[in-house]
């Protein structure tokens, strides 16, 4: 199942706002025109205040929902307060929680949002305010569908929120594949951090996925991979700083599905960052990665 709100492109940002808003409703548009039409659906459930503090302080969980954050914890948070807001970050978080729920029972799920991994425990920084990958994880495990859960971060940015979220949970297992020299400047560590260089190309990059992942898998034998696809490895990406070509993209999401298969271990996917100004080309890179899920398909449910 693939999970999609509306709510997540109708967030009314200013002018000239740095965040692609619009390329949710514009990758649902063109699912909804391809072979994987059919397992499009709206998640059922927003996140409640309950699942957020399993991985978020009350206090920041309470100041966001109720409006009450200050000026500054707003501006490193990215976007502009308003209910609008709250309504979507929920909604995601809560359509990556059911993803997570339908992947363990059909082995494979996504949701065309989430992946945002810079949400610390107590503030959001970098478009990111709640760790949805982390909550979902912690949630699986209070709720007992799941001993150990592994975090296997693929954007090109560091998911220093995801390290600091877990870093008191042996139960769930972060790894980060991300540039060196990319936000954030301080890089809290993951259970397993791999930093490539700037400029890193295919062959590298995606020697060092199979590496990361096999690694994590063998030793941690998880129940769950929550897998944060980021397109932003993209040779074009304005804030990456990788040289990955958009083959390259799609094989790395394809290598990922399927060493989850040959491992018999269900996986859910978020959509993760990617900034292009011209929406249409960021687009195509997410695209790949929901035709590498049609290619593995077949070997992953």
């Amino acid at each position: 199942m693939i999970y999609y709100h509306h709510s997540y492109s109708q967030l009314d940002l200013p002018a000239h706002h740095r965040f692609p808003i619009s390329k949710y409703q514009q990758l649902h548009a063109r699912l909804q025109q391809g072979p994987l039409a059919q397992y499009l659906s709206t998640p059922s459930q927003a996140a409640t205040r309950e699942m957020l503090l399993g991985c978020h302080h009350p206090e920041y969980v309470d100041a966001f929902l109720q409006g009450t954050l200050s000026d500054k914890a707003i501006k490193k948070m990215g976007f502009p307060w308003s209910q609008t807001l709250v309504s979507r970050t929920i909604t995601s978080v809560g359509a990556s929680i059911e993803a997570a729920k339908f992947a363990l029972q059909h082995g494979v799920a996504a949701n065309l949002s989430g992946g945002y991994h810079h949400a610390h425990p107590d503030f959001g920084s970098g478009f990111c305010i709640f760790n949805d990958w982390a909550v979902a994880a912690a949630h699986l495990i209070n709720q007992e569908l799941a001993e150990k859960v592994v975090i296997f971060d693929c954007d090109v940015h560091q998911g220093d929120g995801t390290a600091t979220c877990t870093a008191l949970r042996d139960n769930i297992v972060s790894c980060s594949v991300h540039c060196e020299s990319n936000f954030p400047r301080v890089k809290p560590a993951s259970d397993y951090d791999f930093a490539l260089p700037q400029g890193c190309q295919d062959e590298r990059y995606l020697e060092t996925i199979s590496d990361a992942l096999q690694l994590v898998i063998r030793l941690h034998q998880p129940d769950i991979i929550l897998y944060n696809a980021g397109a932003d490895i993209y040779q074009g990406d304005e804030l990456g700083q990788l040289n990955v070509s958009k083959s390259g993209v799609k094989a790395r999401d394809s290598l990922v599905m399927q060493l989850a298969a040959q491992h018999n271990t269900p996986l859910a996917i978020a959509l993760g960052g990617g900034y292009q100004r011209n929406v249409e080309h960021l687009v195509d890179i997410h695209e790949q990665t929901f035709l590498a899920l049609f290619d593995n398909l077949a070997i992953m449910i």
